[in-house]
């Protein structure tokens, strides 16, 4: 009677998908952070992209200061909800103009390091690399607005 139930036991898969399941969600449930890291990487750096697009329209306008477009930087990202430590420097550059001239331009560099979340302290638990930062960098560049003479 017993080897009978023993054996019936044997052939039966009950509790097979139960199996699958617990082997499954790890690696499913790193996934789906990964996904989410990804998409919190990518939303600070359509901030910081756009902040140096501002920060290179306020260095291009005549009367305003590097030290302005800096602070519009700033200020821009931390509505834009990056938290943290947002680098800006303006630089005064040279564009081609037409006819092979040259205009007057300023050059606005942001960058952030960002702190991967999710995915970074899993990876280190099962030998992965142990860089949880990434240093993101974004820039535009503007030629400079001069008034028009009268």
């Amino acid at each position: 009677m017993a080897r009978m139930i023993l054996c019936r036991f044997r052939r039966s898969e009950h509790g097979a998908e139960l199996i699958e399941m617990a082997l499954i969600t790890p690696i499913l449930l790193l996934l789906v952070m990964g996904i989410v890291d990804f998409g919190f990487l990518f939303q600070r750096y359509v901030v910081l992209t756009n902040a140096a697009v501002e920060g290179a329209r306020v260095a291009s306008l005549p009367g305003y200061t590097a030290a302005d477009a800096e602070a519009r930087v700033q200020e821009y990202a931390t509505t834009g909800g990056v938290p943290g430590a947002v680098t800006a420097v303006a630089t005064p550059v040279t564009l081609p103009g037409a006819g092979g001239g040259t205009w007057p331009g300023m050059q606005m560099t942001v960058t952030h390091v960002y702190s991967l979340q999710y995915v970074a302290p899993i990876m280190t638990l099962v030998g992965g690399s142990s860089a949880s930062s990434i240093t993101l960098t974004a820039r535009s560049t503007m030629r400079r607005q001069v008034a028009a003479a009268p």
